[in-house]
């Protein structure tokens, strides 16, 4: 589990995108967030398309929750 709510805002994308990255092709990922994290979803899709599967655990009213797992490469 990774809490971006302790992650410095000025890094927090990075070094979340940099966790993700380090993730086994069908390996999962649960990320805390302060808010519902769109922008970086965005990011992500824009970055690296149909890379990675996401799921809503926990949405809001203060934290959200989402699961991501690395998909195979095809």
């Amino acid at each position: 589990m990774l809490d971006a709510r302790a992650i410095p805002h000025a890094v927090r994308h990075a070094a979340i995108i940099g966790a993700l990255d380090s993730l086994a092709e069908g390996a999962s990922m649960d990320l805390v967030a302060p808010h519902d994290p769109l922008p970086l979803l965005a990011q992500i899709q824009r970055r690296s398309p149909e890379q990675y599967s996401v799921g809503y655990l926990q949405e809001g009213p203060e934290t959200w929750v989402l699961r991501f797992t690395r998909r195979p490469a095809s």
